[in-house]
C-alpha cells in the first residue's frame, strides 16, 4: 500500500498510537517514582492502596520456592494449592488493618570467619506482604540513596562496589584507607530512630503501622517467644531496605556533607550494607573523620567493630613511604570477599591493586564441599559431577576476577583432591588411580578462567560521568 504523507504543520509531533493496546499507561510505581523525584520534601500520605491483590500474587511468585518455612510451617507449595483464595483473604486483611505479623523463627548459619549468624525466618504471608511493600518503597528511596551505596539495591551488585573501590585506589588521590565495620548492625538498629527516618518520606500511618508490626513481632526459639526491642530480623525480605534507609540518614548523608564541608583533600566512600571503606588523600582528614564517625555512631546507638575497623596507609606511594620509615610493606584489607593488596605490575612496575580470595572464605567453601560430597558419597558419578560442577561454577561466577587466577587454580586443585578422596572411600578393596580420575575431573570440574572484565572498564561503561 502507498504510505500516507506526513502532516506539514505538526511534523515534529509524535503520532498517537492507533489503539490503546499498543502501549500501556504509566504504571502506578512509575508515578510513585516520578513524585519522589520532584523533591525530597515530598511526603507520601497514601501508599497502601498500591498493595493490590495482583502485586501480592506477583510477590508470592517472586519468593524462593525452596525457602525454609516460618513458625506457621506453611511452605510455598502448600500456599499455592489455594492461591486465589489465600491472596484475596490476605489482601482484605491488609487493607482493613486486621493483618497480624507472626514472630520470626530463629535459625543459625555458619559465618565464613567462624561463629554463627542468627537469622529470622518469617512466615510465608509475612514474606509476601513484605516483598510487595518493599517493591513500592524501593521506588521512593532509590531516588534518595547515594551513589556510593551498593548493597541490596536493584541493578547494583557487590562487584559494582568492588569496581568503584578499585577505580578509587588506582585512579584517584587515595593515600589512607579506613576499613570500617559496624558491630552487630542488623541487631542494634534503634526502632524509634528508624521510624522517624521513615517518616521523612512516608506519612501513610497504615504503612508505618505495618512496618512497626514486623519490627516488634518477636522471635520464636525452642518454643519460647522473646520480644525484639531493637534491630531487624536478618533474613526478612524488608530488612535490607530498612537497613539501607537507616544508614542513609545516619551515615551516607552525613559523610557526604562531611567531605564537602570539612575535608581538606579528596574523600571517596564505598558502602555495601554495614561494611564500608573510605579513602582519603591526607591522614589528618582520615583521623578527624574516624573521630567524628565514632561520635555519630554513638548518637544513634551504634558502634564500630573494634577489631574490624582499621585506619591503614594504602595507595600508590604507601610502599615507598613505609620503606623510608622502615615499617615494612603496606597493610592489606578485606572487602566483599577479597583481600586487597598494594602490588606492582610485572612489566612496567607501576602501582597495582591486586585482589585475592580471602583465605578464610576459601577454606570455608572447601569445607562446605567436603561435607556435601560426604552426603552424596554413594550417588552415581554423573550425579556427583553435576552437583560439583554447579558449585564450582557458582564460585567462579563471583571470584573469577582479573588477578585472582592463582587462588582459583588452588581452589580447583583442592576440589579435585576432595572428590578423589571421597571416591576412594566408597571401596576398601580397590583404590581409584589418579590416571583414571584425571579424565573424570576434566569432564566435570570446569577449569578456572577470568569471567569479569577489568574494574575500570565495567565502571566507566556503567557510569560514563
Amino acid at each position: 500500500m502507498e504510505e500516507r504523507g506526513a502532516t506539514k504543520e505538526n511534523s515534529r509531533q509524535a503520532a498517537a498510537l492507533r489503539t490503546q493496546s499498543r502501549a500501556s499507561a504509566p504504571s502506578d510505581l512509575s508515578r510513585v517514582r516520578e513524585a519522589a523525584k520532584r523533591g525530597k520534601e515530598v511526603r507520601f500520605t497514601a501508599l497502601l492502596h498500591h498493595v493490590t491483590a495482583t502485586r501480592l500474587q506477583e510477590s508470592f511468585r517472586a519468593l524462593n520456592r525452596k525457602a525454609a518455612p516460618g513458625v506457621d510451617g506453611v511452605t510455598w507449595e502448600d500456599y499455592e494449592a489455594h492461591l486465589e483464595e489465600r491472596i484475596r483473604s490476605l489482601h482484605e486483611r491488609v487493607q482493613r488493618g486486621t493483618y497480624h505479623a507472626l514472630p520470626s523463627r530463629r535459625a543459625y548459619i555458619a559465618k565464613p570467619a567462624g561463629g554463627w549468624r542468627p537469622l529470622g525466618v518469617a512466615a510465608l504471608e509475612d514474606k509476601v506482604v513484605q516483598h510487595a511493600l518493599t517493591t513500592i518503597l524501593t521506588e521512593i528511596y532509590e531516588v534518595d540513596f547515594m551513589g556510593f551505596s551498593y548493597g541490596f539495591r536493584p541493578e547494583r551488585s557487590a562487584h559494582d562496589g568492588l569496581d568503584a573501590l578499585w577505580v578509587s585506589l588506582m585512579h584517584r588521590k587515595v593515600s589512607y584507607l579506613l576499613d570500617a565495620d559496624i558491630r552487630d548492625y542488623f541487631h542494634t538498629i534503634d526502632h524509634g530512630y528508624l521510624l522517624r527516618f521513615l517518616e521523612q518520606r512516608i506519612r501513610d500511618p497504615r504503612v508505618l503501622r505495618l512496618i512497626e508490626k514486623w519490627l516488634r513481632a518477636g522471635v520464636l526459639e525452642h518454643g519460647e517467644w522473646s520480644e525484639t526491642l531493637q534491630g531487624t530480623a536478618q533474613g526478612a525480605v524488608i530488612s535490607p531496605l530498612l537497613a539501607n534507609v537507616f544508614l542513609h540518614y545516619v551515615l551516607d548523608t552525613w559523610a557526604h556533607a562531611w567531605r564537602r564541608e570539612k575535608a581538606r583533600g579528596e574523600v571517596y566512600i564505598i558502602r555495601y550494607a554495614d561494611d564500608f571503606v573510605v579513602g582519603f588523600q591526607y591522614r589528618d582528614d582520615a583521623e578527624r573523620f574516624l573521630k567524628d564517625l565514632e561520635e555519630r555512631m554513638r548518637t544513634f546507638a551504634l558502634a564500630l567493630h573494634p577489631t574490624k575497623t582499621r585506619l591503614i596507609e594504602f595507595g600508590r606511594f604507601a610502599a615507598l613511604n613505609r620503606s623510608e620509615r622502615g615499617v615494612g610493606k603496606p597493610e592489606t584489607f578485606d572487602f566483599l570477599g577479597f583481600t586487597h593488596m598494594a602490588s606492582k605490575e610485572r612489566i612496567h612496575g607501576r602501582f597495582y591493586v591486586r585482589r585475592w580470595t580471602i583465605a578464610k572464605r576459601l577454606r570455608a567453601k572447601l569445607h562446605e564441599i567436603r561435607l556435601g560430597l560426604r552426603q552424596r558419597l554413594y550417588l552415581t558419578l554423573d550425579e556427583q559431577g553435576t552437583w560439583l560442577r554447579s558449585v564450582v561454577q557458582g564460585y567462579y561466577n563471583y571470584f573469577a576476577v582479573p588477578g585472582n587466577m592463582q587462588r582459583l587454580c588452588c581452589f580447583r586443585d583442592q576440589v579435585t583432591r576432595c572428590w578423589l578422596q571421597t571416591l576412594r572411600r566408597r571401596s576398601q578393596r580397590s583404590r581409584l588411580p589418579w590416571r583414571s580420575f584425571r579424565l573424570l575431573a576434566r569432564t566435570w570440574i570446569p577449569p578456572p578462567r577470568v569471567l569479569h572484565p577489568y574494574p575500570f572498564e565495567r565502571f566507566y561503561a556503567k557510569y560514563p560521568r
